[in-house]
């Protein structure tokens, strides 16, 4: 009887038990399966239980956030989380593709974020037990993706950094979105720390930590990857297999605590250790760099440790304390470590209005300096001296007196930062009165310049009015008839045109696109930026548009997009793709453009029969004066950041037309179609996105030297196949044949080609001019077009490859 009645009350629990939390007990995750983001939802585990894979909600009320966090342990610790730019809705879904991957979507269906897989067939996920999530393929032993390759801010044991790989720090403490902190396993073997010019994505100079790792002199001897064993130690391993030890000697059992590495949002590097056991004490430090970060970033750009016009002083765990001095505020106060601004004007208008005794007073801070904003020197000088000088400079802020010595410095500071070591005074003018922000530039107090006309005009008219009774009429009709032409004058100027050829950016609805393409059906193509599709507008067959549906648009940038959408429909010329319009309403933002019914330059050099010679020649001249109107010509410089096939369209007349160009922008860190942070696509890249150097129009220069190559040869600039040899790389094969006079085995069987060696040699000099590894000797693209058009000679060119240095 007992053995029938446990046999009954296991089949009872098997069959109320939900089958889905039984399976996760493996870590497995099937394809097709999917987790919402709602209070509740059970997240994917681990084998283990110790790691969850799942939404967390985050603070704001019905806001997800899509990561990895430790499971068993009370404090809400996340590791990992979807690169996207702001947390999601309730009721977004995130499914397992069995042909795309991870895909997160809105309760709209709006993609907002995707693993970046190059083919389907995908097996299952699997949660493992050292917290890296990966997506399996059926037929490879390998994953297609895994989070240890795609790191945030957080490194775990058993991971590694590959040189060219970085974790960002994020915002702030509750903002996941991309902080101004990098750690960064360089080319070179230097592991480094540097701060990032969010904005533009490119790295100051100053490197505040650097493990030293590099060798020129022997490469061998430089550093190749940082590892994190399983133990608990993290070194960087040279290519030699030496290690650089960076944890201390004595490091506390990776099976009785958990060990994580994680790039704080205020820059430092930190060794955390927790218990496993329920009853521990949180987090504990064993290691971390700098020692003092706000003594530490000491660079001429950027901020510095915390933001503009902000004191840095050092806290406790060798972590980093930003406020605002007296008489300034923060610019963001959820932002503590942000900018300040001041709290009253300080301007050169006021000059002959007061004396400035009766307008400003200063306060002293003792120890305190931002070194980096100094525009006058007086030395020797008295304290006294120091503040008179400040006081009666109305470009000065505040005075720095150290050592019988002063410093005037102006708006807006950087490097602030608190230290005894400092030995100096700082006085900080201020305002006596406290004084509130005087009116915005250009506006007088007593109002603006229009409403000023139309107080003089009431005037004028109030003094006109009682004279007669005719000339009251009269009067009254005048007023009446202007002020209906300048409203309905400024109603039209409002209103934007609806025909797809004015000329006008038309701001569309998200309604009207969805009806346009049939609820997105019809698709031509796919990028960096998400899905190109067929739309139709209202007006029949003529007004067929390409409509590209943003995907992974940074949620705040807001104003980022409404102004590249300004600088993009200002954009004319006959080698571009004209933007007709756009939408941005809540979470959809997209363009719409001219559809080019002859596809991208890919699908046509690379297809067969090959395009004839003097056609592929006037296409890559079209190119090139696409690229000098977006350099040196349009409105605004615009950096393409991405040339290449596919983003090259051929209208009906098969002219080239360049298309996403002014995107680069807008497209989220850590989202394009490449193994590192650098925007663009493999095999276009220019060498400086791979190094700490700033970035100039010269990266599509570099990127149109290999699309000229591939326009000449007709074949892609990177083959997988075994079977090239030699051949697989395209730069490198072409700069073979050239170097041994055997152009003819580039456009091999092309008679027209073979039959024009004189152009196809200046083409082939001219790409190689292009792909330079030093930017500075890449000529500029009016060159390049000068060039290839015949009125520039073409020099021979160096071998583009600097062996000196290592990519």
């Amino acid at each position: 009887m007992a053995n029938s009645f446990s046999y009954f009350l296991v089949i009872f629990l098997l069959f109320f038990f939900p089958l889905h939390n039984l399976a996760q007990s493996n870590g497995i995750v099937a394809t097709t399966s999917s987790i919402s983001a709602t209070d509740g939802t059970t997240p994917w585990l681990s084998p283990s239980g110790d790691f969850a894979f799942g939404f967390q909600d985050i603070q704001e009320k019905n806001k997800f956030l899509l990561c990895i966090w430790y499971a068993k342990i009370q404090e809400k610790t996340i590791l990992w989380h979807a690169n996207i730019s702001d947390l999601v809705p309730q009721g977004s879904i995130l499914n397992l593709d069995p042909q795309r991957g991870l895909i997160l979507s809105d309760p709209q269906g709006t993609t907002l974020w995707r693993t970046d897989l190059v083919g389907g067939n995908i097996d299952h996920g699997f949660m493992n037990d050292t917290g890296n999530f990966v997506v399996m393929g059926s037929d490879s032993t390998d994953p297609l993706w895994e989070s240890f390759r795609n790191p945030t801010d957080t490194l775990l044991p058993e991971q590694i950094l590959e040189r060219g790989g970085f974790l960002v720090s994020q915002r702030s403490q509750a903002n996941f979105t991309q902080g101004r902190f990098y750690l960064r396993m360089l080319d070179n073997g230097n592991l480094v720390l540097v701060t990032q010019s969010v904005p533009t994505n490119s790295d100051y100079d100053d490197e505040y930590y650097n493990s030293q790792t590099s060798d020129t002199t022997n490469a061998t001897n430089s550093g190749d990857k940082l590892v994190f064993e399983e133990n608990g130690v993290m070194y960087v391993l040279k290519r030699n297999n030496q290690r650089v030890i960076l944890t201390p000697q004595s490091v506390p059992s990776a099976s009785q605590n958990y060990h994580r590495v994680t790039l704080n949002f205020d820059g430092v590097l930190t060794h955390y250790y927790h218990s496993r056991s329920s009853n521990s004490s949180g987090w504990n430090i064993l290691w971390s760099q700098p020692d003092n970060i706000c003594m530490k970033i000491d660079g001429d750009k950027g901020p510095g440790a915390c933001g503009y016009n902000n004191i840095c002083d050092r806290g406790t765990n060798n972590r980093s304390v930003c406020k605002c001095p007296q008489g300034y505020s923060l610019v963001d106060r959820n932002d503590a470590y942000g900018d300040c601004k001041p709290d009253f004007s300080i301007s050169c208008d006021e000059v002959g209005r007061g004396s400035p005794e009766d307008l400003y007073s200063f306060i002293t801070i003792r120890d305190t300096d931002w070194p980096k904003s100094d525009f006058q020197q007086i030395s020797p000088s008295t304290e006294q001296d120091c503040q008179s000088a400040c006081l009666h400079d109305c470009l000065c802020a505040v005075a720095i007196y150290r050592s019988n010595s002063c410093w005037k410095k102006k708006l807006p500071l950087s490097n602030g930062r608190k230290d005894v070591s400092l030995n100096a005074k700082a006085f900080m003018k201020i305002r006596k009165d406290g004084v509130p922000r005087p009116p915005s530039p250009g506006i007088p107090n007593g109002g603006s310049h229009q409403s000023k006309k139309w107080r003089n005009l009431a005037i004028m008219a109030s003094s006109l009015l009682g004279s007669s009774v005719l000339v009251n009429v009269l009067l009254i009709g005048v007023f009446c008839w202007g002020f209906f032409h300048i409203y309905k004058r400024r109603v039209n100027a409002a209103r934007p045109t609806s025909h797809v050829t004015g000329s006008v950016c038309h701001s569309f609805t998200y309604k009207e696109l969805v009806e346009a393409t049939k609820e997105f059906t019809e698709e031509l193509g796919r990028g960096a930026f998400g899905i190109v599709y067929k739309g139709v507008l209202s007006g029949g067959s003529r007004n067929v548009v390409a409509i590209k549906k943003l995907d992974r648009v940074a949620h705040e940038a807001e104003k980022d997009f409404m102004t590249e959408v300004n600088v993009i429909s200002q954009t004319h010329h006959k080698n571009l793709v004209r933007l007709i319009g756009y939408c941005n309403e809540g979470p959809h933002r997209l363009l719409v453009y001219e559809y080019m019914s002859n596809g991208t330059l890919a699908s046509y050099i690379y297809g067969d029969p090959k395009p004839n010679w003097s056609h592929r020649t006037k296409i890559a001249i079209g190119i090139a004066r696409g690229l000098v109107y977006l350099h040196e010509e349009c409105i605004m410089q615009i950096i393409h950041c991405d040339i290449k096939p596919q983003n090259i369209l051929l209208d009906d007349y098969h002219v080239a037309r360049i298309s996403d160009f002014g995107l680069s922008k807008l497209l989220m860190i850590n989202q394009s179609r490449t193994n590192t942070n650098i925007r663009g696509t493999r095999g276009y890249v220019a060498p400086e996105w791979f190094r700490n150097s700033p970035v100039t129009v010269k990266v599509d220069v570099y990127s149109f030297g290999v699309l000229l190559l591939e326009i000449i040869t007709c074949r892609r600039c990177l083959k997988d196949d075994e079977n090239y040899g030699p051949e697989a790389i395209l730069t490198d094969w072409v700069l073979d044949c050239y170097q041994e006079g055997k152009l003819e085995a580039l456009v091999e069987s092309d008679i027209e080609a073979l039959n024009d060696k004189k152009q196809l040699e200046r083409f082939v000099m001219v790409g190689i001019w292009c792909i330079q590894e030093d930017p500075s000797k890449r000529p500029t693209m009016r060159k390049v077009c000068q060039m290839l058009e015949g009125a520039v000679e073409v020099t021979i060119p160096p071998c583009p490859y600097n062996l000196s240095i290592t990519i």
